[in-house]
């Protein structure tokens, strides 16, 4: 079994800039793509960013241009560096790992084994 564990959420400004981090901790080796998922509330579920273990990485257009995956294998640890945050980005944020489908369609039903998330508000 493989755990995952958010952190680095909290609350900033508009224009503001977070980054988020996602251990892996377990069976590590059977992580190969992970993404980035977030929920506000009341909302559903929507896919963020991924990015496999080789480096290849799929934002999702709301976020592109503002948003970057990126890795640190040997530490087992993904990032999400988050900058001209809006206050639409409000949400808890989350990281699954991939299990079935087209990953980089960043489809909330192709990942799974969901961490607790950490909270992100931005405030105008």
């Amino acid at each position: 079994q493989v755990q995952l564990v958010e952190s680095g959420g909290g609350s900033v400004q508009s224009g503001g800039s977070l980054t988020l981090s996602c251990a892996a901790s377990g069976r590590t080796y059977d992580i190969y793509t992970v993404g980035w998922f977030r929920q506000a509330p009341g909302k559903e579920r929507e896919g963020v960013a991924a990015i496999t273990w080789g480096g290849s990485t799929a934002v999702a257009d709301s976020v592109k241009g503002r948003f970057t995956a990126s890795q640190n294998n040997a530490k087992n640890t993904l990032y999400l560096q988050m900058n001209s945050l809006k206050p639409e980005d409000t949400a808890t944020y989350y990281c699954g790992r991939f299990i079935r489908g087209p990953w980089s369609l960043l489809r909330p039903a192709d990942f799974g084994y969901w961490g607790p998330g950490t909270q992100v508000t931005v405030s105008s």
